[in-house]
């Protein structure tokens, strides 16, 4: 692992597996909390000595940062490929991505600036002129999941570097491998020794101490909701950015593309095996077009290929560990059994389940209401636009949500109604660019990634007065 500029061991390791066949590819650090300490003091050392460090430095760094990882490309999409979830194909697009995320950050970097201040717009202050600045506010703690391995570091440590703060990475323990790629990629760039560290290990062991200690003075999550309002808890007076996950949903009305709506729902339902904050869960469809939607949704289902995540041909590989393959398969069962009717799918091949379609799901079912984080979408046939944003308000997410239609009246009637962060108009809450701002409301987290509004949330504003 990375500790302070210096690749170390430990006494103890961990395993990391190919969930796809349970197979050993690595043994990792497991971290103490006496590394994790080291790594944050360092880290405090390395930001006070940089205080100064130039920007064009910073963009540098950035921009060798992503010519190493085009250099190894392939090298990141097997890694990504082998210890996580998504096939090669969308290993390759989030390597794309993720130097997207470092060149934006170095574009980024370029324009921090502040602002000039009209002091005479005070009476008695017509001799004062001014500004203010935004500075890089110290060590941040990132905690990342398992299912971006390497853009969501990429959107931590992206904007810290390019403000000049230091930042102390733990990846989730069944995918540190792409995370610690990025590092050798931020090494060969020449980023000053101590500004990143990679600390491997379990988040029970490390996550309180990186969250707590009082050189960090922001806390950037990434994760599940319950593990997140524990971290708001023990955070303090710091920063906080948090993306909790979401329930999306998605609204087909009888006046678009049904084709390009179908098309759209099934990738955006399982794509990376649904386990994706913005993937859709929840459809609700216009009577009209209800059925022939929920024919073609099926049929385009069943065609996806289930199987090897390293075969081009495949489109659906297998769920992060067979624990969340049964807790999904658990749901599913549970929805059935409550009265919900399954369209196609419903099998578990241990971490492998089909994708999965239920229609007349009961409101009181588990399913409904919160995160599947797996192949499964819930279909519905609504009688209005009103009712299917209704509905789709009714979770205690709001991440992003889609809506289907060729109507602008329409469109902008959910725009304005959805309770979320984001409405994808003739799309699914499914997409994303790495420059947008991203996060949501209510239970789907605090505050917004997308790299610009990163670097906000990472830097301080500081006013200053010039009395002449």
């Amino acid at each position: 692992m990375l500790l302070a500029g210096k690749w170390v061991n430990a006494s103890q390791t961990f395993g990391v597996y190919d969930p796809q066949d349970n197979r050993l590819i690595a043994h990792v650090p497991l971290s103490t909390k006496e590394d994790m300490k080291k790594a944050i003091d360092e880290a405090e050392k390395a930001f006070k000595k940089n205080k100064d460090w130039p920007t064009h430095e910073r963009i540098n760094v950035l921009k060798k940062a992503v010519e190493y990882m085009k250099e190894n490309q392939e090298l990141y999409a097997q890694t990504i490929a082998t210890e996580g979830s998504k096939t090669i194909t969308e290993a390759r697009g989030e390597v794309k991505r993720a130097m997207q995320t470092l060149e934006i950050s170095a574009e980024e970097a370029r324009r921090l600036k502040g602002e000039t201040i009209n002091f005479d717009q005070n009476e008695g202050s017509e001799n004062r002129v001014g500004y203010y600045y935004r500075f890089p506010i110290g060590v941040i703690g990132a905690i990342t999941p398992f299912n971006d391995p390497l853009n969501l570091v990429a959107h931590k440590v992206g904007p810290a570097i390019a403000v000049g703060n230091a930042i102390v990475v733990k990846p989730a323990s069944v995918t540190p491998l792409s995370a610690l790629l990025l590092a050798d990629a931020f090494e060969a760039a020449g980023l000053p020794e101590g500004l990143l560290s990679v600390i491997t290990g379990s988040g029970r062991e490390l996550g309180e101490t990186l969250v707590t200690h009082p050189a960090i003075k922001m806390v950037s999550f990434t994760g599940g909701l319950d593990a997140g309002k524990t971290v708001a808890e023990q955070a303090g007076i710091k920063h906080i950015g948090m993306e909790l996950g979401s329930n999306s949903p998605a609204i087909v009305l009888n006046d678009c593309d049904l084709d390009e709506a179908v098309t759209s729902s099934v990738g955006g339902a399982f794509g990376a095996v649904g386990q994706n904050c913005i993937g859709v869960q929840r459809i609700y469809v216009q009577n009209d077009v209800y059925e022939d939607f929920t024919k073609k949704m099926v049929m385009q289902t069943k065609a996806l290929k289930v199987g090897d995540k390293l075969l081009e041909e495949t489109d659906v590989g297998p769920l992060i560990t067979e624990k969340e393959a049964m807790r999904v398969e658990k749901w599913v069962k549970e929805a059935v059994e409550e009265g919900a009717e399954l369209l196609t799918g419903g099998s578990r091949d241990g971490a492998f389940y089909e994708p999965t379609i239920l229609a007349n799901v009961p409101d009181q079912a588990t399913i409904i209401k919160e995160e599947i984080f797996g192949p499964v979408v819930l279909v519905f046939p609504v009688d209005s636009l009103e009712e299917a944003v209704e509905k789709s308000n009714d979770v205690n997410y709001g991440l992003q949500a889609g809506i289907f239609t060729k109507n602008l009246d329409h469109a902008f009637y959910a725009i304005h109604n959805l309770h979320c962060g984001g409405v994808m108009v003739n799309d699914t809450s499914d997409y994303r660019i790495d420059e947008m701002p991203f996060g949501g409301v209510k239970n789907s987290g605090l505050g917004r990634e997308g790299v610009k509004f990163s670097i906000e949330s990472m830097t301080e504003p500081k006013v200053v007065s010039i009395k002449l």
